[in-house]
């Protein structure tokens, strides 16, 4: 699978949010997100980076 893995970026470097991202959404002022496992986590950031060659998603918070 080639699902992709969410980070979010704290003093300057990438660290992992979650894994396996299967569902972004973007509300009013959040970003919901969930796995293909089900779990879910919601920030409140903006996307950063969408690295699709290297499965991965890095958001910035506000």
């Amino acid at each position: 699978m080639c699902e992709a893995h969410a980070f979010i970026l704290k003093d300057g470097k990438e660290k992992m949010f979650l894994e396996n991202v299967d569902l972004i959404k973007f509300e009013e002022d959040e970003i919901n997100l969930v796995s293909i496992f089900g779990e879910q986590k919601t920030l409140k950031a903006r996307l950063k980076l969408y690295d699709n060659t290297n499965q991965k998603i890095v958001f910035e918070p506000f």
